[in-house]
Protein backbone atom coordinates (compact mmCIF):
# COMPACT_ATOMS: atom_id res chain seq x y z
CA UNK A 1 0.00 0.00 0.00
CA UNK A 2 2.38 2.66 0.85
CA UNK A 3 4.53 1.89 -1.76
CA UNK A 4 1.21 2.30 -4.65
CA UNK A 5 0.83 5.54 -2.60
CA UNK A 6 4.32 6.76 -3.44
CA UNK A 7 3.53 5.63 -7.27
CA UNK A 8 1.10 7.73 -6.60
CA UNK A 9 2.37 10.63 -5.84
CA UNK A 10 5.59 10.36 -7.88
CA UNK A 11 2.81 10.60 -11.05
CA UNK A 12 1.41 13.20 -9.13
CA UNK A 13 4.22 15.35 -8.80
CA UNK A 14 5.14 16.05 -12.22
CA UNK A 15 2.40 18.35 -13.37
CA UNK A 16 2.64 20.20 -9.45
CA UNK A 17 6.38 20.67 -10.19
CA UNK A 18 5.81 22.68 -13.43
CA UNK A 19 3.31 24.54 -12.08
CA UNK A 20 5.38 25.51 -9.08
CA UNK A 21 8.50 26.16 -10.94
CA UNK A 22 6.58 28.09 -13.47
CA UNK A 23 5.68 30.27 -10.16
CA UNK A 24 9.31 29.84 -9.17
CA UNK A 25 10.49 31.40 -12.09
CA UNK A 26 7.80 34.05 -12.52
CA UNK A 27 8.66 35.77 -9.15
CA UNK A 28 12.46 35.75 -9.66
CA UNK A 29 13.38 32.45 -7.71
CA UNK A 30 13.03 34.47 -4.67
CA UNK A 31 11.57 32.23 -1.67
CA UNK A 32 9.00 31.92 -0.27
CA UNK A 33 7.64 33.49 -3.25
CA UNK A 34 5.88 29.70 -4.28
CA UNK A 35 4.25 28.89 -1.00
CA UNK A 36 2.55 32.49 -0.66
CA UNK A 37 1.49 31.92 -4.48
CA UNK A 38 -0.18 27.82 -3.53
CA UNK A 39 -1.85 29.83 -0.22
CA UNK A 40 -3.74 31.87 -3.18
CA UNK A 41 -4.51 29.70 -5.70
CA UNK A 42 -5.66 26.75 -3.40
CA UNK A 43 -7.52 29.43 -1.86
CA UNK A 44 -9.25 30.63 -5.29
CA UNK A 45 -12.84 29.86 -6.16
CA UNK A 46 -15.02 26.66 -4.64
CA UNK A 47 -13.52 23.84 -7.13
CA UNK A 48 -9.71 24.65 -5.51
CA UNK A 49 -10.97 25.21 -1.78
CA UNK A 50 -12.54 21.53 -2.08
CA UNK A 51 -9.52 20.50 -3.26
CA UNK A 52 -7.26 21.85 -0.78
CA UNK A 53 -9.78 20.33 1.53
CA UNK A 54 -9.60 16.42 0.15
CA UNK A 55 -5.63 17.44 0.41
CA UNK A 56 -5.33 18.11 3.97
CA UNK A 57 -8.25 15.08 4.66
CA UNK A 58 -6.04 13.45 2.80
CA UNK A 59 -2.88 13.82 4.66
CA UNK A 60 -4.39 13.91 8.18
CA UNK A 61 -6.26 10.56 7.36
CA UNK A 62 -3.63 8.56 6.62
CA UNK A 63 -3.24 7.87 10.59
CA UNK A 64 -6.25 6.11 10.09
CA UNK A 65 -6.27 4.35 6.89
CA UNK A 66 -3.22 4.44 4.22
CA UNK A 67 -6.40 4.50 1.33
CA UNK A 68 -6.91 7.92 2.30
CA UNK A 69 -3.80 9.04 1.62
CA UNK A 70 -4.59 8.77 -2.61
CA UNK A 71 -6.96 12.27 -2.02
CA UNK A 72 -3.23 13.86 -1.95
CA UNK A 73 -2.14 13.41 -5.52
CA UNK A 74 -5.83 12.73 -6.84
CA UNK A 75 -6.15 16.57 -5.37
CA UNK A 76 -3.25 17.69 -7.73
CA UNK A 77 -5.46 18.31 -10.49
CA UNK A 78 -5.46 21.35 -9.08
CA UNK A 79 -4.98 24.67 -8.61
CA UNK A 80 -7.57 24.97 -11.47
CA UNK A 81 -6.49 27.98 -13.75
CA UNK A 82 -2.76 27.37 -12.44
CA UNK A 83 -1.42 26.53 -15.81
CA UNK A 84 1.16 23.99 -16.13
CA UNK A 85 2.61 25.78 -19.18
CA UNK A 86 1.36 29.12 -18.92
CA UNK A 87 -0.44 31.65 -21.34
CA UNK A 88 1.28 34.95 -21.05
CA UNK A 89 4.16 33.92 -18.94
CA UNK A 90 5.16 30.34 -20.28
CA UNK A 91 7.93 28.66 -18.52
CA UNK A 92 11.62 28.65 -20.33
CA UNK A 93 13.34 25.96 -19.25
CA UNK A 94 16.94 28.34 -18.52
CA UNK A 95 20.29 26.51 -16.80
CA UNK A 96 19.14 27.99 -13.39
CA UNK A 97 15.51 26.84 -13.53
CA UNK A 98 16.97 22.99 -14.38
CA UNK A 99 19.07 22.90 -11.57
CA UNK A 100 15.93 23.91 -9.05
CA UNK A 101 13.82 21.25 -11.04
CA UNK A 102 17.19 19.36 -10.12
CA UNK A 103 17.15 19.76 -6.23
CA UNK A 104 13.56 19.81 -5.72
CA UNK A 105 13.31 16.39 -7.88
CA UNK A 106 16.60 15.16 -5.47
CA UNK A 107 14.40 16.10 -2.50
CA UNK A 108 10.88 14.90 -3.23
CA UNK A 109 12.61 11.27 -3.89
CA UNK A 110 14.11 11.50 -0.36
CA UNK A 111 10.80 12.36 1.06
CA UNK A 112 9.03 9.53 -1.18
CA UNK A 113 12.20 6.96 -0.42
CA UNK A 114 12.30 7.99 3.38
CA UNK A 115 7.88 7.27 3.81
CA UNK A 116 8.36 4.37 1.66
CA UNK A 117 11.58 2.48 3.79
CA UNK A 118 10.02 3.81 6.72
CA UNK A 119 6.13 3.04 5.78
CA UNK A 120 4.78 6.49 6.60
CA UNK A 121 1.75 6.79 4.66
CA UNK A 122 1.80 10.24 6.46
CA UNK A 123 5.25 11.51 5.12
CA UNK A 124 4.88 10.67 1.58
CA UNK A 125 1.15 12.22 1.76
CA UNK A 126 2.75 15.34 3.70
CA UNK A 127 5.50 15.55 0.93
CA UNK A 128 3.11 16.20 -1.94
CA UNK A 129 1.08 18.61 -0.12
CA UNK A 130 3.95 20.53 0.71
CA UNK A 131 5.87 20.80 -2.76
CA UNK A 132 5.41 24.56 -3.21
CA UNK A 133 7.48 24.76 0.36
CA UNK A 134 9.89 22.00 -0.76
CA UNK A 135 10.59 24.19 -4.22
CA UNK A 136 11.22 27.25 -1.97
CA UNK A 137 13.64 25.35 -0.01
CA UNK A 138 15.52 24.30 -3.08
CA UNK A 139 15.99 28.16 -4.13
CA UNK A 140 16.82 28.52 -0.60
CA UNK A 141 19.66 25.56 -0.84
CA UNK A 142 20.71 27.17 -4.20
CA UNK A 143 21.12 30.68 -3.55
CA UNK A 144 24.77 30.71 -2.71
CA UNK A 145 25.58 28.44 -5.60
CA UNK A 146 23.83 31.07 -8.21
CA UNK A 147 25.69 33.58 -6.56
CA UNK A 148 28.62 32.13 -7.72
CA UNK A 149 27.73 30.78 -10.85
CA UNK A 150 26.97 34.75 -11.45
CA UNK A 151 30.31 35.58 -10.18
CA UNK A 152 32.48 35.39 -13.47
CA UNK A 153 29.77 37.25 -15.76
CA UNK A 154 29.64 40.01 -12.83
CA UNK A 155 33.81 39.85 -12.49
CA UNK A 156 33.96 40.49 -16.61
CA UNK A 157 30.91 42.95 -16.34
CA UNK A 158 33.50 45.20 -13.49
CA UNK A 159 36.58 44.82 -15.34
CA UNK A 160 35.01 45.93 -18.61
CA UNK A 161 33.07 48.85 -17.02
CA UNK A 162 36.22 49.93 -15.01
CA UNK A 163 38.61 49.84 -18.49
CA UNK A 164 35.73 51.98 -20.51
CA UNK A 165 36.68 55.07 -18.27
CA UNK A 166 33.47 55.14 -18.14
CA UNK A 167 31.04 57.56 -15.67
CA UNK A 168 28.38 55.88 -13.81
CA UNK A 169 24.69 57.05 -13.14
CA UNK A 170 22.59 55.07 -10.73
CA UNK A 171 18.80 55.12 -10.64
CA UNK A 172 16.57 53.44 -8.48
CA UNK A 173 13.05 53.93 -6.45
CA UNK A 174 9.63 52.33 -5.81
CA UNK A 175 8.74 53.47 -9.20
CA UNK A 176 9.92 55.89 -12.39
CA UNK A 177 13.33 54.38 -12.37
CA UNK A 178 12.77 53.44 -16.64
CA UNK A 179 10.66 56.69 -17.72
CA UNK A 180 14.08 58.66 -15.50
CA UNK A 181 16.49 56.16 -17.09
CA UNK A 182 15.25 56.99 -21.04
CA UNK A 183 14.54 60.99 -19.94
CA UNK A 184 18.39 60.78 -18.90
CA UNK A 185 19.75 59.31 -21.93
CA UNK A 186 17.55 61.47 -24.39
CA UNK A 187 18.82 64.46 -22.40
CA UNK A 188 22.80 64.09 -22.28
CA UNK A 189 22.83 62.44 -25.88
CA UNK A 190 24.06 65.63 -27.30
CA UNK A 191 26.77 65.50 -24.82
CA UNK A 192 27.52 62.80 -23.69
CA UNK A 193 28.31 58.54 -25.40
CA UNK A 194 25.72 57.27 -23.48
CA UNK A 195 24.48 53.67 -22.78
CA UNK A 196 21.52 52.87 -20.78
CA UNK A 197 20.69 49.20 -19.29
CA UNK A 198 17.91 48.11 -21.48
CA UNK A 199 14.11 47.47 -20.25
CA UNK A 200 13.98 46.36 -16.65
CA UNK A 201 17.43 45.45 -16.52
CA UNK A 202 17.88 46.26 -13.02
CA UNK A 203 19.32 43.37 -10.93
CA UNK A 204 23.22 42.19 -10.68
CA UNK A 205 22.85 39.22 -13.45
CA UNK A 206 20.70 41.78 -15.72
CA UNK A 207 23.38 44.71 -15.16
CA UNK A 208 26.13 42.20 -15.72
CA UNK A 209 24.64 41.38 -18.92
CA UNK A 210 23.50 45.02 -19.95
CA UNK A 211 27.48 45.84 -19.49
CA UNK A 212 29.06 42.68 -21.18
CA UNK A 213 26.96 42.55 -24.44
CA UNK A 214 25.74 46.38 -25.07
CA UNK A 215 29.08 48.79 -23.44
CA UNK A 216 31.57 49.93 -26.12
CA UNK A 217 34.60 51.58 -26.46
CA UNK A 218 34.10 55.30 -26.26
CA UNK A 219 31.35 55.29 -24.08
CA UNK A 220 31.41 57.84 -21.96
CA UNK A 221 28.08 57.33 -19.53
CA UNK A 222 26.57 54.09 -18.37
CA UNK A 223 23.24 54.77 -16.95
CA UNK A 224 22.34 51.93 -14.40
CA UNK A 225 18.62 51.12 -13.79
CA UNK A 226 18.64 49.70 -10.11
CA UNK A 227 16.51 47.19 -8.35
CA UNK A 228 15.70 45.40 -5.21
CA UNK A 229 13.95 43.28 -3.60
CA UNK A 230 15.36 43.50 0.06
CA UNK A 231 18.65 45.11 2.15
CA UNK A 232 21.85 44.60 0.62
CA UNK A 233 21.18 43.70 -2.80
CA UNK A 234 21.12 47.84 -3.89
CA UNK A 235 24.77 47.78 -1.76
CA UNK A 236 25.82 45.00 -3.76
CA UNK A 237 25.99 46.01 -7.15
CA UNK A 238 27.46 49.20 -6.10
CA UNK A 239 30.60 47.20 -5.02
CA UNK A 240 31.08 46.69 -8.27
CA UNK A 241 29.21 49.14 -10.68
CA UNK A 242 29.97 52.14 -7.91
CA UNK A 243 28.35 55.77 -9.50
CA UNK A 244 29.48 58.85 -9.86
CA UNK A 245 26.12 59.87 -9.30
CA UNK A 246 23.38 58.15 -7.33
CA UNK A 247 19.93 59.32 -8.26
CA UNK A 248 16.26 57.72 -6.14
CA UNK A 249 13.27 58.99 -8.04
CA UNK A 250 9.90 58.16 -5.51
CA UNK A 251 9.00 56.46 -2.58
CA UNK A 252 5.70 54.43 -2.22
CA UNK A 253 3.95 50.93 -1.17
CA UNK A 254 5.48 48.93 -4.27
CA UNK A 255 6.98 45.93 -3.21
CA UNK A 256 5.94 46.70 0.86
CA UNK A 257 4.11 42.99 0.60
CA UNK A 258 8.00 41.74 1.04
CA UNK A 259 9.65 44.95 2.98
CA UNK A 260 6.76 45.57 5.40
CA UNK A 261 7.45 48.89 5.78
CA UNK A 262 8.41 52.53 3.63
CA UNK A 263 10.78 53.37 5.99
CA UNK A 264 12.74 49.77 4.93
CA UNK A 265 12.41 50.48 1.40
CA UNK A 266 14.18 54.07 2.18
CA UNK A 267 16.99 52.51 4.15
CA UNK A 268 17.19 50.15 1.08
CA UNK A 269 17.34 52.56 -1.64
CA UNK A 270 19.40 54.60 0.00
CA UNK A 271 21.93 51.81 -0.31
CA UNK A 272 22.39 53.38 -4.13
CA UNK A 273 24.18 56.83 -1.78
CA UNK A 274 26.27 55.26 0.21
CA UNK A 275 29.44 54.71 -2.46
CA UNK A 276 28.35 58.01 -5.05
CA UNK A 277 30.06 60.79 -5.88
CA UNK A 278 26.95 63.08 -5.63
CA UNK A 279 23.57 62.16 -5.24
CA UNK A 280 19.86 63.25 -6.68
CA UNK A 281 17.07 62.88 -4.28
CA UNK A 282 13.08 63.94 -5.03
CA UNK A 283 11.94 65.40 -1.92
CA UNK A 284 8.03 65.50 -2.43
CA UNK A 285 7.95 62.45 -0.01
CA UNK A 286 8.46 63.29 4.01
CA UNK A 287 10.94 60.15 4.21
CA UNK A 288 13.06 61.50 0.83
CA UNK A 289 12.75 64.40 2.42
CA UNK A 290 14.52 63.61 5.60
CA UNK A 291 16.88 61.52 3.92
CA UNK A 292 18.09 64.30 1.60
CA UNK A 293 18.83 66.53 4.43
CA UNK A 294 20.62 63.90 6.36
CA UNK A 295 22.77 62.62 3.82
CA UNK A 296 23.59 66.77 2.57
CA UNK A 297 26.15 66.59 5.55
CA UNK A 298 28.47 63.54 4.05
CA UNK A 299 27.30 63.90 -0.01
CA UNK A 300 26.46 66.64 -2.12
CA UNK A 301 22.54 66.36 -3.13
CA UNK A 302 21.02 67.80 -5.54
CA UNK A 303 17.17 67.54 -4.11
CA UNK A 304 14.39 67.75 -7.45
CA UNK A 305 10.48 68.47 -7.08
CA UNK A 306 7.46 67.96 -8.88
CA UNK A 307 4.91 69.44 -6.35
CA UNK A 308 6.51 73.02 -5.46
CA UNK A 309 8.63 71.62 -2.65
CA UNK A 310 12.11 74.06 -1.78
CA UNK A 311 14.28 72.36 -4.28
CA UNK A 312 17.17 73.09 -6.88
CA UNK A 313 15.30 71.62 -9.51
CA UNK A 314 11.87 71.80 -9.94
CA UNK A 315 9.03 70.44 -12.71
CA UNK A 316 5.65 71.93 -11.78
CA UNK A 317 2.59 72.72 -14.14
CA UNK A 318 4.73 72.80 -17.25
CA UNK A 319 7.75 74.43 -15.76
CA UNK A 320 11.45 73.83 -15.39
CA UNK A 321 13.18 75.65 -12.91
CA UNK A 322 16.64 75.40 -12.15
CA UNK A 323 18.09 77.27 -8.88
CA UNK A 324 15.19 79.75 -8.62
CA UNK A 325 15.39 80.39 -12.57
CA UNK A 326 12.65 79.25 -15.16
CA UNK A 327 14.87 77.74 -18.10
CA UNK A 328 11.95 75.55 -20.24
CA UNK A 329 8.54 74.17 -21.03
CA UNK A 330 7.86 71.22 -20.32
CA UNK A 331 5.66 69.32 -23.40
CA UNK A 332 2.16 68.02 -22.28
CA UNK A 333 2.17 64.56 -20.97
CA UNK A 334 6.00 64.60 -19.42
CA UNK A 335 6.37 62.66 -15.98
CA UNK A 336 7.30 65.46 -14.13
CA UNK A 337 9.16 64.27 -11.27
CA UNK A 338 10.89 61.85 -13.72
CA UNK A 339 12.08 64.87 -15.82
CA UNK A 340 13.14 66.81 -12.60
CA UNK A 341 15.38 63.84 -11.68
CA UNK A 342 17.13 63.34 -14.85
CA UNK A 343 17.48 67.25 -15.36
CA UNK A 344 19.29 66.59 -11.37
CA UNK A 345 21.44 64.57 -12.44
CA UNK A 346 22.52 66.45 -16.11
CA UNK A 347 23.23 69.15 -13.07
CA UNK A 348 25.27 66.66 -11.30
CA UNK A 349 27.18 65.30 -14.22
CA UNK A 350 28.80 68.97 -14.54
CA UNK A 351 26.20 69.62 -17.51
CA UNK A 352 24.84 73.41 -18.34
CA UNK A 353 20.66 73.40 -18.17
CA UNK A 354 20.81 74.90 -21.30
CA UNK A 355 22.40 71.80 -22.94
CA UNK A 356 19.76 69.97 -21.27
CA UNK A 357 16.63 71.89 -22.15
CA UNK A 358 17.71 71.76 -25.83
CA UNK A 359 16.17 68.29 -25.77
CA UNK A 360 12.63 68.96 -23.84
CA UNK A 361 10.49 68.77 -26.90
CA UNK A 362 10.74 65.14 -28.10
CA UNK A 363 11.14 63.55 -25.07
CA UNK A 364 10.65 59.61 -25.40
CA UNK A 365 7.91 57.77 -23.76
CA UNK A 366 8.31 54.48 -22.63
CA UNK A 367 6.42 51.55 -23.89
CA UNK A 368 3.18 50.82 -21.88
CA UNK A 369 3.51 53.97 -19.58
CA UNK A 370 0.51 55.68 -20.49
CA UNK A 371 1.19 55.62 -23.73
CA UNK A 372 -1.58 56.97 -26.56
CA UNK A 373 -3.22 54.92 -29.37
CA UNK A 374 -5.60 54.27 -31.73
CA UNK A 375 -7.34 50.95 -32.55
CA UNK A 376 -8.11 50.03 -35.87
CA UNK A 377 -11.87 50.85 -35.36
CA UNK A 378 -11.40 54.17 -33.75
CA UNK A 379 -11.83 54.45 -30.16
CA UNK A 380 -8.94 55.65 -27.74
CA UNK A 381 -6.27 53.35 -26.02
CA UNK A 382 -3.96 54.55 -23.31
CA UNK A 383 -1.56 51.69 -22.07
CA UNK A 384 -0.39 51.91 -18.85
CA UNK A 385 -0.21 47.95 -18.24
CA UNK A 386 3.54 48.20 -16.80
CA UNK A 387 2.36 50.29 -14.22
CA UNK A 388 1.54 48.85 -10.27
CA UNK A 389 2.16 51.68 -8.17
CA UNK A 390 -0.88 53.96 -6.80
CA UNK A 391 0.56 57.39 -7.47
CA UNK A 392 0.90 56.54 -11.50
CA UNK A 393 -2.39 55.18 -11.53
CA UNK A 394 -4.40 58.03 -10.22
CA UNK A 395 -2.05 59.95 -12.88
CA UNK A 396 -3.18 57.20 -15.59
CA UNK A 397 -7.34 58.05 -14.45
CA UNK A 398 -6.44 61.76 -14.43
CA UNK A 399 -5.27 61.52 -18.04
CA UNK A 400 -8.73 59.21 -18.77
CA UNK A 401 -10.23 62.16 -17.76
CA UNK A 402 -8.39 64.81 -20.01
CA UNK A 403 -9.06 62.64 -23.07
CA UNK A 404 -11.98 60.50 -22.94
CA UNK A 405 -13.90 63.71 -22.94
CA UNK A 406 -16.06 62.58 -25.72
CA UNK A 407 -17.72 59.22 -25.57
CA UNK A 408 -17.50 56.36 -23.17
CA UNK A 409 -14.77 55.71 -20.75
CA UNK A 410 -13.74 52.62 -19.83
CA UNK A 411 -11.19 50.94 -17.09
CA UNK A 412 -9.56 47.85 -17.30
CA UNK A 413 -7.54 46.65 -14.52
CA UNK A 414 -7.19 43.72 -12.34
CA UNK A 415 -5.81 46.44 -10.06
CA UNK A 416 -2.52 47.05 -8.22
CA UNK A 417 -0.47 43.51 -6.12
CA UNK A 418 2.45 43.51 -3.59
CA UNK A 419 1.37 46.57 -1.34
CA UNK A 420 1.47 44.23 1.43
CA UNK A 421 -1.27 45.78 4.14
CA UNK A 422 -2.26 48.44 1.83
CA UNK A 423 -2.97 46.14 -1.24
CA UNK A 424 -7.01 46.28 -0.30
CA UNK A 425 -7.32 49.90 0.43
CA UNK A 426 -5.26 51.16 -2.27
CA UNK A 427 -7.10 48.89 -4.78
CA UNK A 428 -10.52 50.23 -3.23
CA UNK A 429 -9.66 53.59 -3.02
CA UNK A 430 -8.60 53.40 -7.35
CA UNK A 431 -11.74 51.66 -8.38
CA UNK A 432 -13.47 54.27 -5.85
CA UNK A 433 -11.95 57.21 -8.35
CA UNK A 434 -12.07 55.10 -11.53
CA UNK A 435 -15.89 54.29 -10.63
CA UNK A 436 -16.44 58.05 -10.69
CA UNK A 437 -14.44 58.99 -13.90
CA UNK A 438 -15.52 56.17 -16.22
CA UNK A 439 -18.68 55.04 -17.83
CA UNK A 440 -17.14 50.98 -17.34
CA UNK A 441 -14.74 49.57 -15.26
CA UNK A 442 -13.54 45.91 -16.34
CA UNK A 443 -12.07 43.83 -13.26
CA UNK A 444 -9.75 40.88 -14.49
CA UNK A 445 -9.24 38.09 -12.83
CA UNK A 446 -9.49 37.39 -8.84
CA UNK A 447 -6.68 38.42 -7.31
CA UNK A 448 -8.04 42.36 -6.10
CA UNK A 449 -11.82 41.44 -7.22
CA UNK A 450 -13.13 41.52 -4.05
CA UNK A 451 -11.48 45.34 -3.09
CA UNK A 452 -12.40 46.62 -6.71
CA UNK A 453 -15.77 45.46 -6.43
CA UNK A 454 -16.40 47.34 -3.33
CA UNK A 455 -14.60 50.38 -4.33
CA UNK A 456 -16.79 50.70 -7.64
CA UNK A 457 -19.60 50.78 -5.49
CA UNK A 458 -18.85 54.44 -4.94
CA UNK A 459 -19.31 55.96 -7.88
CA UNK A 460 -21.86 55.60 -10.97
CA UNK A 461 -19.75 53.46 -12.93
CA UNK A 462 -21.36 49.90 -14.62
CA UNK A 463 -18.95 46.83 -13.55
CA UNK A 464 -17.80 43.98 -16.19
CA UNK A 465 -16.05 40.95 -14.57
CA UNK A 466 -13.70 38.82 -16.49
CA UNK A 467 -11.30 36.15 -15.99
CA UNK A 468 -8.45 37.37 -18.01
CA UNK A 469 -6.56 39.98 -19.62
CA UNK A 470 -7.62 38.43 -23.24
CA UNK A 471 -11.26 38.02 -22.40
CA UNK A 472 -10.96 41.72 -21.44
CA UNK A 473 -9.69 42.72 -25.01
CA UNK A 474 -12.51 41.00 -26.39
CA UNK A 475 -14.86 42.63 -24.60
CA UNK A 476 -13.44 46.08 -25.78
CA UNK A 477 -13.48 45.40 -29.12
CA UNK A 478 -16.50 44.40 -29.19
CA UNK A 479 -18.47 47.33 -27.52
CA UNK A 480 -16.44 50.13 -28.01
CA UNK A 481 -16.05 52.72 -30.81
CA UNK A 482 -15.16 56.09 -32.70
CA UNK A 483 -14.80 58.61 -29.76
CA UNK A 484 -14.83 55.86 -26.73
CA UNK A 485 -11.11 55.73 -24.88
CA UNK A 486 -10.29 52.72 -22.84
CA UNK A 487 -7.84 53.16 -20.11
CA UNK A 488 -5.74 49.41 -19.62
CA UNK A 489 -4.37 50.08 -16.24
CA UNK A 490 -1.14 47.48 -15.16
CA UNK A 491 -1.41 43.78 -16.14
CA UNK A 492 -0.99 40.45 -14.39
CA UNK A 493 0.88 37.31 -15.81
CA UNK A 494 -1.00 34.43 -15.39
CA UNK A 495 0.69 33.23 -12.62
CA UNK A 496 -1.99 35.56 -10.09
CA UNK A 497 -5.64 34.09 -9.86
Amino acid sequence: MTWALVAACVIASVPAGLRWLRVAQREHYLPPSVSRFAIRWWGYGWANRILTVAAVVGVVGTMWSPWVGFLVPLAQVGPIGLRLKGRTSPIAWTARLKRVALVVGVLMILIYLGGGLTGSVFLVALGLFLMPAVVDLALVVLAPVEARLGNRWVEKASGKLKASGARVVAITGSFGKTTTKAYLAHLVDGSLRTVASPASFNNRMGLARAINEQLVPGTELFIAEMGTYGPGEIAEMCSWISPDVAAIVAIGPVHLERFRTEERIVEAKAEILDRASGGVIAVDHPLLRHLATQRSTDLDIITVSATGQQARVVVNRGRLVVDGREVGSVPAGTFEINLAVAVGIGLALGLDPEELTQRLADLPRPDHRQTLGVSEVGFSIIDDTYNSNPAGARAALDLLQREGSGGRKVVVTPGMVELGPLQTQENLAFAARAANIADVLVIVGATNRAALLEGSEKGGASVTVVASREEAVDWVKKSLGPGDTVLYENDLPDHYP
